[in-house]
């Protein structure tokens, strides 16, 4: 092939690797100055149910140490102050929080809500899972001892204390798992077929003591015992015997944003140090060592 030829050829293809070089280069430069992703779990974008407020559900009345004199909105006590701090991890200030009531029984039914998500000590269960979805834990129960007044344990501060006392416990029971190995007294724990009935043995003081998980021993403490008493919590052995997830309506488009707010909370430290303040030492439930 002569020069002549050659030459026009090799220009136009010259010309042509140029175009497409330069438009590869144009394109990589417009991806890196591409904005980032909108955060889907911002308060801007989270589809609640009134637009840049979130609607958080309680009991009514709603009980201490979980919620003190009954207001949410002040954000004393365990759940309100978990509750604000969601909000706030989702970007939700304070005054755009705002709260409903509704039974138990009605938060966990199947269909639609009147809240964003909901927390009155909701244990997860499979079954509920079927009808309403959860957020990650908020809180792992814990199994507490508990007396009452002028008993033989009532100044007990540490698992020796307890070795000599008659503890009960109700039977098939992660609470009389930790009796029998945490508290290991020396007189055999005591089974009953149920709290109902190990509190009424308690009440005729045929036992110094009964185990149960901490939100049990709160209510028996408040309301079935009279002078009833937390002697503290039994430090974790990594056994749950129930955990309490955020509520939400099933298939709520906030069940992922509200668990990934649940598991940065936990991860920082921030739920320990709620639990720590409102129900270990507000709620008076040292933990027994």
């Amino acid at each position: 092939m002569s020069n002549k030829y050659f030459l026009p050829k090799f220009l136009a293809l010259i010309a042509a690797l140029a175009l497409v070089v330069g438009c590869s280069s144009s394109s990589e430069t417009e991806d890196a100055a591409a904005p980032a992703p909108t955060d889907t779990c911002s308060a801007e974008s989270l589809e609640t149910l009134t637009p840049g407020v979130l609607t958080i559900a309680t009991g009514e009345p709603a009980y201490y140490p979980w919620v003190l004199d009954d207001k949410p909105e002040s954000g004393e006590g365990f759940e309100p102050a978990v509750a604000y701090a969601v909000a706030a991890e989702l970007g939700f200030a304070a005054d755009a929080v705002t709260w409903v009531r509704t039974t138990f029984d009605g938060a966990i039914a199947p269909g639609a809500k009147t809240f964003d998500f909901n927390l009155q000590q909701f244990s997860i269960t499979e079954d509920r899972k079927k009808a309403v979805d959860f957020s990650s834990s908020y809180y792992d129960s814990v199994q507490t001892v508990i007396s009452y007044a002028g008993s033989k344990i009532e100044n007990a501060t540490s698992l020796a204390d307890l070795k000599s006392a008659v503890i009960g416990a109700a039977v098939g029971t992660t609470s009389l798992d930790a009796a029998e190995s945490q508290i290991a007294p020396t007189k055999k724990v005591q089974v009953f077929n149920d709290n109902a009935a190990a509190v009424t043995a308690l009440k005729n003081k045929q036992i110094d003591g009964i185990v149960v998980d901490l939100p049990t021993a709160f209510y028996l403490t408040g309301v079935e015992i009279e002078g009833g008493k937390i002697i503290g919590q039994l430090a974790s052995n990594g056994t749950v015997s129930d955990q309490f997830g955020l509520l939400l309506a099933k298939g709520s488009p906030l069940t992922k944003c509200v668990t990934q707010a649940v598991d940065t909370l936990r991860s920082n430290g921030s739920l320990a140090a709620i639990e720590d303040q409102w129900l270990t030492q507000f709620g008076n439930a040292p933990v027994l060592n």
